[in-house]
Parts: structure tokens; sequence; C-alpha cells
């Protein structure tokens, strides 16, 4: 998948053919990828639609690193993954890596939340549960929303995947 994203890597509106986007085949036809046009129109509908389809969430994250924030995205991923920890001793370490990851003052690709956010979340991965990072996960999550994700409803990105997935659905119907 990293291959067929290649293109997004440039800054996300200089990348003027999407079809690299998509896997090699005779046509580079949207078949391939499984997409409907009503599937990609629902991305614009729903951020949760967004990143519950995998092809959805793959363009998203490769608009964030064209954008230079991905780190809102993995740190949610890593967050989702975290909750599905059963072990407390692989939860505490998980936790301690997100911690260094993503919400020390210091850390490499530290997400954007506020002083109080951060200092309870150091309080909670003390003693981890399951929902130790909800509230900051659910903060990074509404950023995203509100922020990253209407810029890429307007990218270059979305708007070609949409227009291929219109123009593929009326050859289909001919």
């Amino acid at each position: 998948m990293k291959t067929r994203l290649g293109c997004l890597s440039n800054k996300s509106d200089s990348c003027s053919d999407f079809s690299e986007f998509l896997p090699p085949a005779q046509e580079r036809s949207i078949r391939y990828l499984k997409l409907s046009n009503d599937e990609v129109t629902r991305w614009a509908d729903s951020f949760d639609a967004l990143l519950s389809n995998k092809y959805g969430l793959a363009a998203f994250r490769t608009f964030l690193k064209t954008e230079f924030s991905d780190e809102n995205i993995e740190f949610w991923l890593a967050c989702e993954d975290y909750k599905k920890i059963k072990s407390p001793a692989k939860m505490m370490s998980k936790a301690s890596k997100i911690f260094k990851e993503f919400i020390d003052i210091h850390a490499p690709r530290e997400v954007n939340i506020d002083h109080r956010t951060r200092e309870e979340t150091k309080q909670r991965l003390l003693e981890p549960t399951s929902n130790s990072l909800n509230e900051v996960q659910a903060k990074v999550y509404s950023l995203m929303e509100k922020d990253s994700f209407p810029r890429f409803i307007r990218s270059k990105i979305y708007q070609d995947l949409l227009n291929r997935t219109q123009i593929y659905c009326q050859r289909k119907s001919v």
C-alpha cells in the first residue's frame, strides 16, 4: 500500500496524477480497489466513515503526511491498539511507549494537547487501564475532525479519488 500511495508524499495539492494512488493494473481501475462512488462520497459526510474504511484511512494518513501532521492519526491508531491489550504488563509497556512517543513534552511526535490533559494522562498512566488514554484520544480525534478532516475533503487527493470513482461508475453503467 505504501508504494501505491507514493504520489501523495508530495505536498497535497501538487499531486496532479492521482492514478499513482491506485494499484498497477491495465486500466488502473477503481474496481481493483473495490471502492464505490457512494463509499468515497460517504467519507465526506462522516469522519467515522472515513476512519472505518481501510482505503479512506490510508488516503487520510497519506494526506496528513503531506501536511507533516500525521502524528495525530498515528496516535489515535496507537490508542485503538492499546484498548485491545488485556495483559497488565503489556498495557504498562504500551502506555509508556505511547506516552514517550506522543504525549511527553519532549516526544518526537508530540500531539497538540493542553498542559492539564497532558498531566492528567501522565497520572492515569502510572496505573494504566484500558480507558487511561480515552480523554486524550478523544481530544486528538476532535482536533482531526474539526481541522484536518475538512482540509482532507477539500484536498486534491480526495477530490481526485472522488472524480475517479465517479468516472468509473459512469463507464460501468454505460
